[in-house]
């Protein structure tokens, strides 16, 4: 085991997380049982310096060293932030929230300044070119067999066709997160016109439009996978009178299994995720189908180790330490 690693933190403020539920959490308690040294910044204190004269580019950050604690309301002690060239880190975890709009994309910009494995570099954690490379609504429509009827435009004649064709529709925006904007819309709803107006009115994205999956009753299925590989799966179940199964939207996760759909399914994604440094994934399915592929901050990793009693962070740390030794 690679042990003694500087590991740091890309994310929203620690201090307002939940522990018992945060993703990134159970990677910091998992890489510092392992012996390596935390720290972590915010994406807004990033600075890229421009070489000149025969110095090298860098990029910093304001760090702060940091231990946890699984304690309630005492869950980090921090050191002094200094700024530091994340060069010097060994991995860096990208785990700031979407949305994935200019500013998510600019950072990982800045963090191909520093990728790698090696001195002067560091493992970034997405690999930010593949993140950049894959916007989660819309890498899934490379795999149209794995998908359901799926529809991404600007016009609203295509859409108003599309809602013809197949009555009942989910309309999403193509870069939102949370399940934030997300409507369904039934063959007889007056509101999509409106829905429509609003949405183009503030905003020159796209949108993605799916056939609505009534299997979503039964629960929307959140895979985890490691270097291409899955490790687990929970079941958020939507709330009574809700669309989406998001959990602070009120949607509640159950224990769920594998089934050969799921893995075929992970079967034909996998080879391309592990090429691509796409080390943490999580795969939406709902019913038979693939509707998303979620590369910028996946969660699940707490709620599956309740539930099935594994480790899945340790999981994906022994995939990162791999990467490094090889």
């Amino acid at each position: 085991m690679t042990s003694g690693l500087d590991v740091a933190v890309q994310m929203d403020p620690l201090e307002g997380i939940d522990i018992n539920g945060d993703s990134t959490f159970a990677m910091m308690l998992e890489a510092q049982a392992r012996g390596h040294r935390l720290f972590v910044y915010e994406v807004n204190s990033m600075a890229l310096l421009e070489g000149g004269h025969g110095t090298s580019t860098q990029l910093t950050a304001r760090v702060r060293p940091v231990q946890v604690r699984r304690e309630k309301g005492n869950h980090a002690t921090f050191g002094e932030a200094v700024r530091s060239n994340l060069g010097d880190m060994d991995v860096i975890l990208m785990r700031q929230d979407p949305p994935f709009d200019m500013a998510y994309i600019t950072a990982t910009h800045l963090l191909e300044h520093v990728h790698g494995v090696g001195p002067g570099r560091a493992l970034v954690v997405n690999d930010p070119r593949s993140v950049r490379d894959a916007p989660e609504k819309l890498l899934v429509t490379h795999y149209p067999e794995l998908m359901p009827p799926t529809l991404v435009t600007w016009d609203t004649d295509e859409i108003r066709a599309f809602r013809h064709r197949w009555k009942d529709i989910i309309v999403k925006p193509l870069f939102g997160n949370g399940g934030s904007g997300v409507f369904r819309i039934r063959e007889d709803d007056q509101n999509l016109n409106a829905l429509l107006e609003m949405h183009f009115a503030r905003s020159r994205e796209p949108l993605m439009i799916q056939r609505y999956e009534a299997a979503v009753r039964q629960g929307d299925k959140r895979i985890i996978l490691a270097d291409g590989v899955p490790i687990g799966a929970i079941n958020r179940v939507p709330a009574e009178g809700e669309a989406r199964s998001n959990m602070h939207v009120g949607g509640v996760a159950t224990p769920v299994k594998l089934t050969p759909r799921d893995q075929e399914i992970c079967e034909a994604i996998g080879p391309m995720l592990r090429d691509r440094g796409l080390i943490f994934v999580g795969i939406d399915v709902i019913g038979n189908w693939l509707t998303e592929i979620n590369v910028t901050s996946p969660t699940g990793l707490q709620e599956l180790a309740r539930f099935d009693g594994t480790n899945p962070a340790a999981t994906l740390w022994d995939c990162i330490e791999a990467r490094l030794t090889t």
